[in-house]
């Protein structure tokens, strides 16, 4: 029987090369593997032309004071959010799948979640469980910190590599 580090190489083995589907049988034990299809989406450009708008500009009175431009800076402050937003994720660690299966927050329905945004991890703290081929696989923080986001929802399928947890590192 195959221990679950090996099955961990052998997906990321396979996520790597080209082979598409992969089938291994010892002792009664199967393993089948089949990437998603690679077939290529076709996209359809639609071109439409536009109008020239034509704006009536009227001179304004002398007694009323310029109107100040508020659209630009409420632009520059959503563009600022959005960028802090980025340099924040790019310092957080990613819990990724391990493997290929289900996601789920915690070990039945009716318990609670392993973890919530903000509660503090350590290494060793079990954050989810993925289930793999009716095994159920419990997935570790990997390192201390915070849980900052929940990247998935309880019963999403999960892909190889996809990130589930950011964490904030200690």
């Amino acid at each position: 029987m195959l221990k679950i580090q090996e099955i961990r190489e052998l997906i990321r083995l396979i996520d790597q090369s080209s082979i598409e589907e992969f089938v291994y049988e010892h002792e009664g034990t199967k393993v089948h593997m089949k990437k998603p299809s690679t077939s290529v989406p076709v996209e359809t450009v639609v071109k439409t032309v536009a109008e020239p708008t034509v704006k009536i500009v009227t001179p304004e009175a002398p007694s009323q004071a310029p109107a100040q431009p508020t659209a630009p800076i409420a632009e520059t402050k959503q563009e600022e959010q959005a960028k802090q937003e980025t340099v924040n994720k790019e310092n957080l660690h990613k819990i990724t799948s391990p493997m290929v299966g289900t996601f789920y927050t915690a070990p039945s329905p009716d318990a609670p979640p392993y973890v919530k945004v903000g509660d503090k991890v350590k290494k060793d703290t079990i954050v989810c469980i993925i289930e793999a081929m009716k095994l159920f696989n419990e997935i570790e923080a990997e390192v201390n910190g915070e849980i900052v986001e929940i990247l998935v929802q309880n019963g999403q399928l999960v892909e190889y590599g996809q990130p589930l947890f950011l964490v904030k590192p200690e």
